[in-house]
């Protein structure tokens, strides 16, 4: 790396979107990261998301790959019969079937069916409103998660969620709230299949409804008068193919739709910090006797200077995938997530791009290395 690129003034953030089985592609990213000594000063996470990063921020530093492979194993473990290669018909298939299965008889450790007895219809509210009980969810999170751990503030934590009666956003943050699983089960409560969360009389829902990646929070309420390296790992990618039947057509508007309008986000932001590099030239440039001027303390109160460099990590939907890969949870299809993600990221450090960078240009750097590696791939394929 060069001499340039260290900076012992930066803030470390990791950025998680959300995608449900999918998500096991950043438990791997993250194994890859941590195996390099890189962690995180702030996580913040959107429904699957949410989870990993809160299971990193409340796991000691020695037991955090430990505590989510705990937790991808175990909502894994449904036994599913396993055949067909690659790249085969059969393996699509296995995978339906998968998906069928969760979808039938719950997720372990995650969610289970709902009994809709005439009792549970005219005792529980929660029972009109979403087919899944998520009870399994919170007692997976107590068991592994230390929530004194993670409410001590030295890794800060935020989660999206949404309002479900004013359609705001909100923010859970440990530097703000006490957090509890409620607060990470309300970032995933996706409807119709999961019921909303109550906090102190409010009512949430998956934050992926309004937005399904941290990104624009984290930069717009950074505070840290330092530097930002933010690691953006996204569980759907907004390039794609043109799809070729129905089913495909699901996977390619389910890729849309969630994949947040990333590059407009990170775009928008350079925009805003080439902006904020010419107000503060600007100022430079003013005789004294405008300095006092209101245009100009305008313009010196969005000419805070740091750069920041954003490392974007995207699973790429495999060929043999369906329109159900973010609820098929099979142990064969977990596995291949996570080793995607390590070897995206291990990709992504040992390339000469990232080992000799220096200091952003206009404030702002991004890197999408693995997607080199994946084109490279295709092409040979």
């Amino acid at each position: 790396m060069s001499e340039t690129a260290g900076n012992s003034d930066s803030n470390r953030i990791f950025v998680f979107q959300g995608g449900g089985a999918l998500g096991a592609y950043q438990a791997g990213a993250y194994e890859a990261l941590h195996k390099h000594e890189l962690e995180p000063d702030w996580l913040a996470g959107i429904s699957i998301g949410a989870i990993n990063a809160a299971i990193i921020a409340g796991s000691p530093r020695d037991r955090r790959i430990g505590n989510l492979r705990a937790f991808w194993d175990m909502v894994s473990s449904s036994p599913i019969f396993a055949f067909g290669d690659q790249e085969s018909s059969l393996r699509r298939v296995n995978n339906d079937i998968a998906a069928m299965t969760g979808t039938l008889f719950g997720i372990p450790g995650f969610f289970s069916p709902r009994l809709y007895t005439p009792f549970q219809l005219a005792t529980n509210p929660a029972a009109l409103i979403s087919y899944y009980d998520t009870d399994p969810l919170m007692k997976t999170l107590d068991n592994l998660i230390d929530f004194d751990l993670l409410n001590d503030g030295s890794t800060r934590l935020s989660l999206g969620a949404v309002d479900v009666q004013s359609g705001n956003f909100a923010y859970f943050d440990n530097r703000k709230t006490k957090l509890d699983a409620r607060h990470i089960a309300a970032s995933g409560a996706l409807p119709p299949g999961f019921a909303p969360i109550e906090i102190d009389g409010h009512f949430y829902w998956d934050g992926g409804l309004v937005s399904n990646t941290p990104l624009q929070h984290v930069l717009a309420v950074n505070e840290a008068d330092c530097d930002l390296e933010i690691f953006q790992v996204d569980l759907f990618s907004a390039r794609g193919d043109m799809p070729r039947d129905q089913f495909e057509v699901e996977s390619r508007v389910k890729e849309i739709r969630y994949s947040s309008r990333t590059r407009m986000n990170t775009d928008d932001f350079a925009r805003k910090q080439m902006v904020r590099r010419a107000a503060k030239r600007l100022l430079e440039k003013l005789p004294p006797e405008l300095l006092d001027d209101e245009d100009a303390k305008i313009l010196r109160s969005i000419g805070q200077e740091y750069d920041v460099t954003i490392v974007h990590l995207i699973h790429r939907r495999a060929a043999y995938a369906t329109h159900a890969m973010d609820v098929e949870f099979s142990r064969r299809s977990i596995n291949e997530h996570w080793q995607a993600g390590y070897d995206d990221v291990a990709y992504t450090l040992k390339h000469s791009r990232w080992r000799n960078r220096g200091r952003p240009k206009d404030g702002i750097q991004i890197f999408d290395l693995a997607r080199e590696r994946h084109d490279k791939r295709a092409a040979v394929s």
